[in-house]
């Protein structure tokens, strides 16, 4: 993969960063466990570093049952307190709760919709957003979509799913294809999407 033109992101040359870039960021998902992932993962972020999450997602993946949204939901004051004893996780007592109260959110909008991914994808009519970037520069860190995603999810009871946690959620599922238009994600993502 030497000599791909990709996004210019400042970490792309940390492997763990460019495997992320080239195999995940953008792609289209549909699983509701993976969407599950992603939500709580992007609420972990706030105020930190993708990259920061990104280290610690396979002690999140085991910390939190593989992000099963039914055992999640299920945590009790003593799991939360062996979630914030473990050094391999981002140790914030609000974010885990609130990881706890979205897991119950969560599966209150599976039984209303069917699913997740039915109720999300929704918001983008189903399909991708496709923008055409030149550089990452250009990219936002919100979008109409995203306010719109945010009011709805807080309204529902989610937490720390503000717009840009929305966004930054919606381009690492594919909701949005910000790839720049020079990357070589870019042309490949479109390709899943026809």
């Amino acid at each position: 993969m030497k000599g791909l033109i990709r996004c210019d992101w400042d970490s792309l040359e940390d492997p763990l960063y460019r495997d992320y870039h080239d195999r995940e960021w953008g792609v289209p998902v549909h699983d509701d466990t993976k969407i599950f992932e992603y939500l709580i993962l992007e609420g972990f972020q706030a105020g930190l570093s993708w990259y920061t999450v990104l280290r610690k997602r396979d002690n999140f993946r085991e910390a939190f049952d593989g992000f099963d949204p039914e055992a999640v939901s299920g945590y009790d004051s003593s799991k939360i307190r062996d979630i914030l004893s473990d050094p391999g996780l981002i140790r914030n007592r609000l974010k885990v709760e609130s990881a706890v109260n979205n897991a119950k959110a969560f599966l209150r909008v599976q039984r209303e919709f069917g699913s997740f991914d039915r109720y999300i994808w929704s918001f983008v009519g189903y399909k991708p957003i496709v923008n055409k970037w030149k550089s990452v520069k250009e990219i936002p860190s919100t979008s109409p979509v995203s306010r719109r995603l945010s009011m709805d999810l807080v309204s529902r009871g989610f937490r720390f799913v503000g717009p840009t946690i929305c966004y930054a959620h919606m381009q690492a599922t594919g909701m949005v294809n910000d790839h720049i238009i020079s990357c070589f994600r870019y042309r490949e993502i479109l390709e899943l999407n026809s």
